[in-house]
C-alpha cells in the first residue's frame, strides 16, 4: 500500500494514521520578512548615522571598496537590506551602499522637503493647519523627529542647547525620513 516496503502489521496502521493526521494539521504561516532579517526588524526602515567619518562600501564587508563617506554624524538614511552585521542603506539622494550596523542608530532624523519648488516647510505649534506658525524651514533643513501621527510629525530643528532651536509640528508629507501614513511616538 502506497509503495511502503515490508512494514510490520502494527506499524503500518500507525504510520498511515500519522500521515493522515499530518495532512489535517494546519501549516503555520511563514514568518514575516522582518524575522528573516538578522536584526529581526522590518525593512525598509529609517535610521541615522551614529558618528563620523563613516565609510559607505559597495558590498557588505571591509574588503569591499569605499563608495563614499559620511563626514558628519546624524545623517538620515534608509535601511533597505541586511546581511549579517551589515546594512544596505539609501540616502536622501537615492545613493546606496553598505555600512556596519554599529555605525547606525535608531534616532529618527529627517530633512525638510517642501511640496512646492523653492518653497518652505511650515512648522506649527500643534498638528493643525490653523495652529500658530513657529518657524519656516528651508528645503534640506535637518530635523529630529520624535513622533508622527500619520499626517503630522513632531520635530525639532537646530541644536537643543542653542537659542535658535525650534520645536513644533510639520506635515509628514514634507519630510524625508518618514514613510507616508507612518505612526510612531
Amino acid at each position: 500500500m502506497f509503495g511502503l516496503p515490508a512494514i510490520s502489521g502494527l506499524v503500518r496502521p500507525f504510520l498511515l494514521t500519522f500521515l493522515a493526521l499530518a495532512l489535517l494539521v494546519p501549516v503555520a504561516p511563514s514568518a514575516p520578512l522582518a524575522q528573516d532579517n538578522p536584526s529581526g526588524l522590518p525593512l525598509p526602515r529609517f535610521v541615522s548615522t551614529r558618528s563620523s567619518p563613516i565609510n559607505v562600501r559597495v558590498g557588505p564587508g571591509t574588503r569591499y571598496e569605499i563608495a563614499w563617506n559620511f563626514l558628519v554624524p546624524g545623517v538620515p538614511v534608509e535601511i533597505i537590506q541586511e546581511f549579517d552585521t551589515w546594512r544596505k542603506i539609501r540616502d536622501s539622494e537615492g545613493d546606496e551602499g553598505w555600512v556596519h550596523q554599529s555605525l547606525l542608530v535608531g534616532t529618527r532624523i529627517g530633512y525638510a522637503t517642501p511640496l512646492l519648488a523653492n518653497g518652505e516647510v511650515e512648522m506649527r505649534a500643534n498638528p493643525s493647519e490653523g495652529a500658530p506658525l513657529r518657524a519656516r524651514l528651508a528645503s534640506g533643513v535637518k530635523v529630529t523627529i520624535s513622533a508622527c501621527n500619520g499626517e503630522w510629525c513632531q520635530v525639532s530643528a537646530g541644536q537643543p542647547h542653542e537659542r535658535a532651536s525650534y520645536n513644533g509640528w510639520v506635515r509628514q508629507a514634507e519630510l524625508w525620513g518618514v514613510y507616508p501614513d507612518e505612526d510612531f511616538d
